[in-house]
């Protein structure tokens, strides 16, 4: 049954290498199960439903793109737009959770009929690489100053904005600690290097008493307090458009990348460079995010920690369903989950968005009129605490340098109409 399903000769693998992939790919992103949570909480969400949403979106997620598309994908709620979901719609401007949830849930709709529709493909390719780069860049600046504030290593200032934190107080220690372990272990190649020193400094904080212990297993809590709870109606305001888009553009644009990136590294890409089954794949991240809205949690999209699974020998839609058993298996684990702190949670984020910055380095930096919008984009998210204004400033400033510089033919027709676009909404929202 599993050959038929998976066609494991034909991608020369067998079910205990798949197996091996799938439980790898896990331990190296199953710190999402903490992080998730402890993020939304601070939105107003109940945290043991969304701890609940956030396993059971990610096993259907990652169970739909191993069976319908056959690939080695894993997928859950995504670093940063999570974040930003918080900090940037909900604490940044007032709009509820459910309104938010609801954002969420129109993007997913929008990315179900791109993925359908041929137009997917114009979109992807009109944007400039640059700036695709300098999004993901600038969503990771976004969780370090999120990070950072959450460990006590950056607090507000009345003449600076910010400033240093009290270094010797214990959780800006143990968040220091728990970011080293992260690194060490990461280049030591230990998989699940990040749940692991999040779990390590947890225990550190439990023995020495800077904060309590909790208890380990349980009967899954209750996903009431999230399921079904996002508000279209308040998500279809003219002024939640934009919020609405800029889900939909991070999600897009990083499932494309990853997706990519993860099939040429599996070796799955065709004689043309060309992913197979893209629009299977795109249907089952967007089908994902839809999910995850409807059961309570931010976007949910693929995993670049899904090559680590490759790395093992995982070629086929076995491993990701393998990935989703143990997502489920984690649904049993929602004490563990409410006793970890948030100094604990803080240096995944600042890790997380290390990784993230790697993409700045293939930026063309010999050409000023791609780095200097993509530097702009990158340093408007952090600044703004604004995903949405950090993509809206980079359009407008890669459509005005370009056409000033006399290089209008590099634009395309899409850039500019999104510049267009966010100008009135500064000017008019």
């Amino acid at each position: 049954m599993l050959e038929s399903l998976f066609k494991l000769s034909e991608h020369n693998t067998n079910v205990r290498t798949e197996v091996v992939a799938g439980l790898t790919t896990f331990l190296t992103m199953a710190y999402i199960v903490f992080v998730n949570p402890s993020i939304l909480k601070d939105a107003g969400m109940d945290q043991g439903a969304v701890f609940v949403a956030t396993c059971l979106a990610a096993a259907i997620g990652t169970a739909i793109m191993g069976l319908y598309a056959n690939y080695p994908v894993a997928l859950a709620p995504g670093m940063g737009l999570n974040a930003y979901f918080t900090y940037g719609v909900v604490l940044g401007m007032g709009h509820t959770w459910q309104v938010a949830l609801g954002a969420v849930f129109l993007s997913g709709l929008i990315f179900v009929a791109l993925s359908v529709l041929p137009v997917r493909e114009w979109i992807v390719n009109s944007i400039p690489k640059s700036l695709k780069m300098a999004i993901s860049a600038g969503i990771g600046m976004f969780l370090a100053i999120i990070g950072l504030k959450n460990a006590g290593i950056v607090v507000d200032h009345p003449a600076t904005l910010v400033t240093l934190g009290d270094l010797t107080a214990a959780p800006a220690m143990l968040a220091g600690l728990g970011f080293a372990l992260m690194a060490a272990l990461s280049a030591r190649r230990v998989p699940g290097a990040i749940v692991i020193a999040i779990l390590v400094v947890t225990v550190i904080g439990i023995l020495t008493g800077v904060s309590d212990a909790g208890g380990v297993f349980a009967m899954p809590p209750s996903i009431a307090p999230t399921f079904l709870q996002m508000d279209l109606a308040g998500a279809l305001n003219v002024g939640l458009l934009t919020i609405v888009f800029a889900f939909l553009f991070v999600d897009l644009f990083d499932t494309a990348g990853t997706l990519v990136g993860v099939a040429h590294q599996a070796g799955l890409l065709d004689s043309r460079g060309r992913l197979p089954r893209l629009r299977n794949a795109l249907l089952a991240d967007s089908t994902a995010t839809l999910a995850g809205a409807a059961l309570g949690t931010s976007t949910t999209t693929s995993y670049i920690e899904s090559t680590a699974g490759i790395n093992a020998g995982g070629r086929t839609g076995l491993t990701a369903v393998v990935v989703a058993l143990f997502f489920l298996a984690c649904l049993f684990l929602s004490p563990l989950a409410g006793t970890i702190p948030a100094y604990a949670t803080a240096p995944a984020l600042v890790f997380v968005a290390c990784l993230m910055m790697r993409g700045l380095a293939e930026i063309d930096w010999d050409d000023i009129t791609d780095v200097a919008p993509a530097v702009i984009t990158a340093i408007s998210m952090p600044l703004t605490f604004s995903v949405a204004t950090g993509i809206g400033v980079g359009f407008i400033a890669y459509t005005a340098v370009k056409v000033l510089a006399g290089r209008l033919s590099e634009v395309g027709v899409a850039v500019p109409i999104l510049a267009l676009a966010f100008i009135l909404k500064f000017a008019l929202l």
